[in-house]
């Protein structure tokens, strides 16, 4: 009853009292959304995310044994959804032309925000009702092919607020790619993994993640997939792709989005597609080296499927959030798709002996 009571504060103190409130559909986060509605029938976002509901994100100057002794969000270096976090990352990609909503009010400390409404017209939901998926996904590489021009600076000062772009390094890589050995073993039935298969594991994937360390010059939003963009054909150019949910915003390879884009744990991309946006991204950036490029994406998109499958679903569907498990078939198709990768070879062979067919759902 607090929290509501602060929210109307907030709202009151904008001009919002009045406005008609109807909470989104939200999913595994701790934030939660509603759209308001103005007397006047403008339209806007309520943004609310307790600041005390997640651990603390990572300090800039963490050491790696900090980092670890602080947890999850630290290690990994996710921004525990702080608002000060949105309102810098939002402002800095209105800058760059992108469609990131416009900031109408924020309260760090309380953890709440009103933002630009930006429609309902999400990629996922269009291509589900019909739509061709082609110049969406086209325009989606459009925007991280922007993105990746230049380097992003390492701190954000924008709207009064100051947030840190911090380097996706191995330990980030790691963390989220090791909770495949915590919670896979115990949604599939198997024993846990001993010592041998988890040394093993981390001598693989190693060369991997200093290879993502390594490339780390590129803004990367993170969770970049068809749920998180919008489409906006009232705009120009990269500007028709509305940006949502990017305030985990780091420094990392530049192919880490494009694994989320086009190996997308909810819906079904080809390979086709896949490969033709490749493509187009290669096309757009002629300097970088093809061959190595697409071993990296690979081995990236191996490790970030791995990642999804512990930390997302096998986590989720263990707190009875069973929702998740229907993403796990495709998931799976997309890892061992990766593993085909001959310089993948000895991963894949990891999986096919500590993880037979019958435990990958």
């Amino acid at each position: 009853m607090e929290r509501e009571a602060q929210k109307a504060r907030f709202l009151a103190a904008h001009g919002l009292a009045d406005a008609r409130r109807v909470k989104l559909a939200g999913d595994a986060s701790t934030r939660v959304y509603e759209r308001l509605t103005a007397p006047d029938g403008a339209r806007l976002i309520l943004m609310d995310q307790p600041p005390q509901a997640e651990t603390q994100p990572c300090p800039p100057d963490a050491t790696e044994a900090e980092r670890l002794a602080a947890g999850y969000n630290a290690m990994s270096r996710l921004a525990a959804g702080r608002i000060e976090a949105f309102v810098t990352v939002a402002g800095w990609l209105r800058e760059q032309g992108l469609s990131a909503p416009r900031i109408v009010a924020h309260d760090s400390l309380a953890g709440l925000a009103v933002l630009e409404d930006l429609g309902d017209d999400l990629f996922a939901t269009k291509i589900a009702a019909g739509g061709d998926e082609t110049p969406l996904y086209e325009a989606a590489v459009d925007v991280l092919a922007r993105l990746h021009r230049a380097p992003p600076p390492a701190r954000l000062d924008i709207d009064g607020e100051s947030w840190p772009l911090l380097s996706y390094d191995r330990l980030a890589l790691a963390s989220g790619t090791d909770t495949f050995l915590e919670f896979w073993p115990p949604f599939a039935g198997l024993p846990a993994f001993d010592e041998a298969p988890v040394a093993q594991w981390r001598d693989l994937w190693a060369p991997v993640f200093a290879r993502g360390e390594a490339g780390a010059d590129a803004f990367a939003h993170r969770d970049y997939h068809a749920q998180n963009l919008l489409w906006l054909p009232e705009r120009a150019g990269v500007a028709r792709v509305g940006l949502l949910d990017f305030q985990d915003a780091v420094v990392a390879h530049p192919a880490w989005d494009l694994t989320h884009l086009l190996q997308d744990a909810r819906r079904d991309v080809s390979p086709e597609l896949e490969a033709a946006m490749l493509d187009r991204y290669l096309a757009a950036r002629p300097h970088l080296d093809r061959d190595a490029f697409l071993a990296d994406y690979r081995a990236l998109a191996a490790s970030n499927a791995a990642r999804i499958l512990g930390r997302v679903f096998a986590r989720q569907a263990l707190l009875g959030r069973t929702q998740y498990e229907a993403f796990m078939p495709r998931t799976w198709r997309y890892l061992e798709r990766n593993l085909e990768d001959p310089r993948l070879a000895g991963l894949r062979a990891w999986f096919d002996r500590h993880v037979p067919p019958g435990a990958r759902a």
